[in-house]
C-alpha cells in the first residue's frame, strides 16, 4: 500500500533529518576534538558508566553498532589514548572498555560546544511540549525497529 501525500511528507522530513543531523554533528565534533559523533557516543556512554567501564558488547549494542565496527572505533581511540581493553575478570570470554583520564577530560571539553549546537538545532526551534513529544516518538520508533531497551543518560 502507497503512502499518503501526508505521509510522504513527514518521510522526507525525518529522511532529511536523519540524514543532515549526525553530518552537523560530525563537522563540529571533528572541529572541537577531532571525533566523529559515533566516536563521541561510544567515550560519552562509557564516561557515564559505573567506573567508566563497559563491555564492548554491551557497548556496541547502545551504540546500534556490529562489533566489528566498534573494535575499529575504538583501535582509533586507543592509539589516542582515550580508552583501553582489558579482559573483563568476570567472565573473560568478554572484553571491557574503560575510558582513560584523558578520555574523560576530553568529553568534558567537548560537551558544552556540542550541547550548545544540539540546543541551537533542536531545542531551540521547538517548545518544551514539542521536545518532550519528539523524544517519545523518537524511542516509540527506535523500539519499534529494536526492542532492546533504548540508552538514557541516568537522571
Amino acid at each position: 500500500m502507497p503512502l499518503t501525500t501526508a505521509q510522504l511528507a513527514t518521510w522526507a522530513s525525518l529522511a532529511t533529518l536523519v540524514e543532515r543531523l549526525p553530518r552537523a554533528l560530525d563537522a563540529q565534533l571533528q572541529e572541537s576534538c577531532g571525533l566523529t559523533h559515533f566516536e563521541f557516543g561510544l567515550l560519552y556512554a562509557l564516561d557515564a558508566a559505573p567506573e567508566r567501564t563497559l563491555r564492548l558488547s554491551t557497548l556496541a549494542g547502545y551504540a546500534s553498532s556490529t562489533l566489528s565496527r566498534l573494535s575499529r572505533a575504538f583501535t582509533r581511540l586507543e592509539r589516542r589514548g582515550l580508552v583501553r581493553r582489558e579482559t573483563d575478570t568476570a567472565d573473560g570470554r568478554f572484553t571491557l572498555g574503560i575510558l582513560t583520564a584523558a578520555g574523560h577530560n576530553l568529553v568534558e571539553s567537548a560537551l558544552p560546544d556540542h550541547h550548545d549546537l544540539v540546543r541551537e538545532f533542536v531545542f531551540d526551534t521547538l517548545s518544551d511540549e514539542e521536545a518532550a513529544q519528539l523524544g517519545e516518538m523518537s524511542r516509540r520508533i527506535s523500539q519499534r525497529i529494536d526492542p532492546a531497551e533504548v540508552w538514557a543518560p541516568a537522571p
